[in-house]
């Protein structure tokens, strides 16, 4: 039997909001160890990974919604499905791939810690939510840890005293997936978990096609066994059946809440760095995670405790104080939401 807690009147059982999005974070953290392990020597190229991964998922994503006779969007949602396929279909893979060629996955994995932070920026400036000054103090210091961070990396491996382009494109990833988490979390609320990352996959196919393709033309990809692993693995899960658990999490909510969870990534990754492909821990590199998920778990509580009401319908984000009977109205609508996606 599900109970429902008296703060957020939301069901309580392992697969709440939070345990959704604890799922999607798990299938996430391999991304980016798996991502350096499939470019690594120039096995698979870096282009060739960060758009066949989405081929890969494309065409899961079609058969899904065609077995499932899932209705097609109406045209007003196009734009915003657009937004969700730039951020996480080819924003993220693409710039994280190119990244990787040149920096550890331990690395890559500090630096896209800001992620919880970016994503509730986004989602405040998205959703209209009034937050205090404490708020963007706690998102400053987390993206400074992480500056700080990448740049003191470079210092130590004597590259460079300042942001390699390595660190310029994850940056620009952890920005890409922050307009797609936070866009994606609120679409889903409309018209599906699942149905959400599949029809941006479906957009994006095109372009993804024609970009694969002229990589596998333009250089023979040569990977290993584990290589090509690792590519099925970022294919059918990290940019498929991730996002089932992480935009139902989000459409679940509060978002807010479901947002920290992304803090577990980047330790959960260094992890697999050191444990999968033998990365050693450095004491730089754990002094800079720590930093980054401090700033940016900071942020998420600032967001939470400050935001103003806002009503989920509407397509703003849920957050701050309401009314006993406005939570309850606001999680039926997201149970509601959620059912109506599981019966069509």
């Amino acid at each position: 039997m599900r109970n429902k807690s008296s703060a957020t009147g939301i069901s309580e059982h392992p697969l709440s909001g939070v345990g959704w999005g604890i799922v999607g974070v798990t299938a996430f953290s391999f991304t980016v160890p798996l991502t350096r392990v499939a470019v690594d020597h120039g096995g698979l190229s870096a282009l060739f990974v960060g758009a066949g991964r989405a081929v890969v998922a494309a065409v899961l994503a079609a058969a899904a919604l065609v077995l499932t006779r899932q209705p097609v969007p109406r045209r007003g949602l196009w734009p915003r499905i657009a937004i969700v396929a730039f951020g996480v279909v080819i924003g993220f893979p693409l710039l994280t791939s190119f990244a990787l060629t040149r920096t550890d996955a331990s690395h890559g994995a500090v630096v896209i810690a800001l992620l919880p932070a970016a994503t509730a920026v986004i989602a405040v400036r998205r959703g209209g939510e009034q937050v205090g000054r404490s708020f963007w103090v706690a998102v400053a210091v987390g993206a400074a840890a992480a500056v700080l961070f990448a740049t003191a990396q470079g210092s130590s491996t004597g590259s460079s005293t300042k942001l390699g382009w390595p660190d310029l494109l994850l940056f620009g990833a952890v920005v890409s997936a922050a307009v797609g988490y936070a866009e994606g979390g609120l679409l889903a609320r409309e018209i599906g978990s699942w149905q959400t990352v599949s029809w941006a996959l479906v957009l994006s196919a095109p372009l993804m096609v024609v970009l694969s393709g002229g990589a596998a033309l333009a250089t023979p990809q040569s990977g290993s066994a584990g290589q090509w692993l690792a590519f099925g693995y970022l294919g059918v899960v990290s940019m498929f059946l991730g996002f089932f658990a992480w935009y139902r999490g989000l459409a679940i909510g509060p978002m807010a809440r479901v947002s920290q969870v992304q803090l577990l990534q980047p330790v959960l990754s260094i992890c697999w760095a050191a444990l999968l492909i033998g990365e050693r821990l450095t004491w730089q590199t754990m002094v800079g995670a720590a930093g980054v998920i401090a700033g940016a778990g900071l942020a998420v509580r600032r967001r939470r405790v400050t935001a103003a009401p806002s009503s989920v319908g509407g397509g703003a984000v849920s957050g701050g104080r309401r009314s006993s009977g406005s939570r309850e109205r606001a999680a039926a609508a997201c149970r509601d939401g959620s059912g109506r996606a599981g019966r069509r």
